[in-house]
């Protein structure tokens, strides 16, 4: 838990704010079980290797990238995560009407799961699978149980093409609808929550300082420093669901 003077200068911000945007990254989620990727024992971490799975170029040129992304979705955790107390807190936020959208770098669906309806996936889901040729899509699951009865690289069911998750690989462009819903929300908020991510990653990181320069408030509630720090009016450390049940209380 946070030193009490900090978490309750946090209270203090949330309070005021009546238009609330977050921005959520895999922090949120290690507490049900996901590992995220840059920390201590995220999986680039203990795998640098791993990150080729999320190349887009490596994935559509490598048969044996495409083979192991296979693998690592059919045994992935999120099939049996379940949300914790951090997705929760910001249901309520919801609940009370103070919330204009929830901004996700995740693709686990959790913040869906716990019942967050205003979720916009800026990088995409894993939950459904994409043709790299037609565009066809369809559940995950369909592809996933083809994996599980033998098929090492699953083709299209349409027209034989390469199949992926559907989510923003390194090298793929992001959806210009979501990203335009994003920064609309980013300016018509005035308290920008930004909860376990590293913000490294563009331009997901930026939607933080585009709204500190429409002069939105922003707090941080990460484990590890982040290049946002000095921007924020408050900054809080510790486990995500220790944190947020108790700023948003």
């Amino acid at each position: 838990m946070r030193e009490p003077d900090e978490l309750a200068d946090g209270v203090a911000v949330l309070a005021e704010a009546t238009r609330i945007t977050v921005l959520s990254g895999a922090g949120i989620s290690t507490e049900s079980g996901i590992p995220d990727f840059r920390g201590p024992n995220g999986l680039w971490t203990r795998d640098p290797s791993a990150e080729k799975m999320s190349s887009f170029q490596d994935y559509r040129d490598d048969p044996e990238v495409r083979r192991r992304s296979w693998q690592s979705r059919l045994t992935h955790p999120t099939w049996t995560a379940e949300p914790n107390a951090a997705h929760r807190a910001l249901v309520s936020l919801e609940e009370a009407g103070r919330l204009v959208a929830l901004v996700t770098q995740n693709i686990d669906g959790l913040h869906q799961r716990a019942g967050s309806a205003s979720v916009l996936e800026i990088h995409g889901t894993m939950h459904d699978t994409v043709c790299l040729a037609c565009d066809d899509r369809r559940p995950m699951r369909e592809a996933l149980d083809r994996v599980a009865a033998g098929a090492a690289d699953p083709e299209c069911l349409v027209c034989g093409g390469i199949l992926k998750s559907a989510t923003i690989s390194f090298g793929q462009p992001l959806d210009t609808d979501v990203l335009t819903a994003a920064r609309d929300a980013v300016l018509s908020c005035d308290l920008m929550l930004a909860v376990g991510s590293s913000l490294s990653v563009q331009p997901a990181a930026g939607l933080v300082g585009l709204a500190a320069r429409a002069g939105a408030a922003v707090v941080i509630c990460n484990a590890s420093e982040t290049p946002y720090d000095d921007m924020a009016a408050v900054v809080l450390r510790g486990p995500l669901g220790e944190v947020l049940p108790a700023l948003v209380s």
